[in-house]
């Protein structure tokens, strides 16, 4: 096959709580991740060339070996140099829908988009766990972008474990496009302002990663109780985030004051996502808060949880 077509949704986090530091500099984390449906779509074609070029129409995103789906692709040429040599260079077109630095992982699932793309194209025979190890060495979201659905994610996010498929939610995504929040930032604050609480044996990160799986919010996903999962969302993040950037937590109370399943920050932000019953709802409140808040920065998003990752919608 010489090109491949594949949808990349976005995540949002149902839980994120950071436990402590690791070795390697990142955070000891515990999450429970979700995939939406709004995606980006990304094209890979191969052209004759032994280059890797880069296409997007949103001016936002970088075209050069910055992007992680150019990462991806030359981490893929370095495992399979053989493969790499015979099949050439690519072109990759981004179809851009998910907002940009907005903490809903959209240059993950890209990455992960170009891993399982390339596994296909160059008959590979990855299997999914071997792809999500390749995707921990571009970054903590790939290798949960590339099998998505909702999971629970350990370790520095790389770890996953998949929980029951939830499809009935439907996802209010709203994010000022004036605004952006570094990712490092949030973590390094977090890290400055609360490190006292951090745990450092290995027994006791167990303990507080057991605490998720056996918790509320894993029993409320078990059942489908999606009031009891909007009550119990949690990030660790919004206390150091919130208080920095008093728009996105308005628009959380701006949410929760029409009566939402549930309202949060999704991982560093600033994208705040409102969980609702149905479609009707979530396009009702939607317009009802746009209408209230009245920016023309603000933009939102209605979506429904997904229970997939990375899938192929053509091939040629």
């Amino acid at each position: 096959m010489q090109s491949y077509s594949l949808f990349a949704p976005a995540k949002i986090n149902l839980h994120l709580e950071i436990i402590g530091d690791r070795a390697d500099g990142y955070h000891q984390l515990v999450m429970i991740m979700q995939s939406v449906n709004l995606g980006d779509i990304i094209h890979l074609r191969a052209n004759g060339t032994d280059s890797i070029r880069l296409y997007c129409q949103n001016p936002q995103v970088p075209l050069d070996n910055t992007n992680l789906a150019y990462k991806a692709v030359r981490l893929m040429q370095e495992k399979f140099p053989k493969s790499a040599h015979n099949f050439g260079g690519l072109d990759i077109t981004i179809e851009k829908n998910i907002p940009v630095a907005a903490g809903l992982a959209g240059g993950s699932t890209n990455a992960a988009a170009v891993l399982v793309g390339i596994n296909l194209m160059w008959s590979l025979g990855l299997t999914q766990p071997e792809l999500r190890d390749l995707g921990a060495l571009l970054g903590s979201d790939v290798p949960f972008c590339i099998s998505g659905g909702t999971a629970i994610a350990t370790g520095r996010g790389e770890e996953i474990e998949p929980l029951p498929d939830l499809t009935d939610i439907w996802v209010i995504l709203a994010k000022y496009n004036n605004l952006g929040v570094s990712t490092p930032w949030a973590y390094n604050t977090y890290r400055e302002q609360y490190n006292h609480l951090y745990v450092c044996d290995g027994q006791g990160i167990k303990q507080r990663t057991h605490a998720v799986h056996s918790g509320n919010l894993v029993k409320a996903i078990l059942k489908r109780n999606s009031e009891e999962i909007g009550a119990l969302l949690y990030n660790d993040l919004e206390k150091v985030v919130l208080p920095e950037y008093p728009f996105v937590s308005a628009l959380i109370t701006a949410f929760k004051k029409e009566n939402v399943l549930g309202a949060m920050m999704s991982g560093s932000g600033p994208t705040v996502f409102a969980l609702c019953a149905t479609e009707q709802i979530a396009t009702s409140i939607a317009d009802i808060v746009e209408k209230n808040i009245n920016d023309s920065n603000l933009s939102f998003w209605v979506t429904q949880m997904c229970p997939h990752g990375i899938i192929t919608i053509s091939n040629e």
